[in-house]
């Protein structure tokens, strides 16, 4: 089996329901052939065989013992954190691998998204300065597939709190991007609050300072930026509720378009609801 030949898998809807994924899904998802659709089919993967099959397509030896050991105690963790030891396991495999580039660029181009996720889990592992680690994700947080997506700016989440200055000019470029998927990453990854992941503490108190980043986006015309930029402001409403309202009031009346108002009416959405 092949990624050709489970083509006519792709339109599929995906099961709502874990038992209803069909037996030739699930092996071609196991297989590493096909991406999930949805929450079910990420939570129905059968991790050692995916890792296994991955390894291999890589050009990793699927038996080796860094990767037995690993799987072996997958059980003792959360699900969420045996990717990361599954990716580690990948990572330290390809350490001694004599076209170590060849494997990394493999694993970030796999047909897998699980596989591509653990690719962008190497980047947090790899020690690059600031710089290089967002121009090494930047592939992942414009990558055709939502899962992806969320690892990527999860993976450089603690560098950018760690020198928020710096990361805060370097995205800059970002929001004014031609991919709409980049210009939401570098508004989901500053967050002030954000989902599963550290909170930053300097942007709670002062929300202000990455205003070079949010104005661009005050009127984006794809939903998907405009939710990224609702939630960073309703983050930032948590602890200077005077500052977001102020804000969003100032962006509806020199930008009375739908996009803008719609941003600022979800921006204000748990003021509006504390208001007796």
């Amino acid at each position: 089996m092949d990624t050709a030949s489970v083509a006519h898998l792709k339109s599929r809807k995906g099961a709502f329901r874990i038992a209803l994924i069909p037996p030739e899904v699930l092996g071609a998802l196991n297989g590493g052939l096909l991406e999930t659709v949805n929450l079910n089919e990420f939570l129905a993967l059968e991790l050692p065989l995916l890792a296994r099959s991955v390894a291999g397509h890589v050009g990793l030896d699927a038996a080796h013992e860094r990767l037995d050991d690993t799987l072996a105690m997958l059980a003792a963790f959360k699900p969420m954190q045996r990717h990361s030891h599954i990716a580690r396991a990948l990572y330290d495999m390809t350490a001694e691998h004599a076209e170590r580039d060849a494997v990394a660029h493999r694993l970030a181009t796999h047909a897998s998204d699980v596989a591509r996720c653990w690719a962008v889990q190497w980047i947090t592992l790899s020690g690059l300065p600031l710089a290089a680690q967002l121009d090494a994700v930047r592939r992942f947080a414009a990558d055709p597939h939502f899962g992806v997506r969320e690892f990527a700016w999860m993976a450089v989440r603690d560098s950018v709190i760690d020198s928020l200055d710096e990361a805060l000019a370097l995205l800059q470029p970002w929001v004014t991007d031609a991919d709409p998927n980049v210009r939401r990453f570098a508004s989901e990854l500053t967050r002030p609050r954000g989902v599963w992941c550290a909170q930053i503490e300097t942007l709670k108190a002062e929300p202000w300072l990455a205003l070079p980043l949010l104005e661009p986006l005050r009127a984006d015309a794809h939903r998907y930026v405009q939710n990224s930029v609702a939630n960073w402001l309703n983050d930032a409403s948590k602890t200077q509720p005077e500052w977001v309202e102020t804000l969003c009031t100032r962006w509806v009346a020199e930008s009375p378009v739908a996009e803008t108002r719609y941003i600022a009416k979800r921006a204000l959405r748990t003021l509006t609801k504390s208001t007796p």
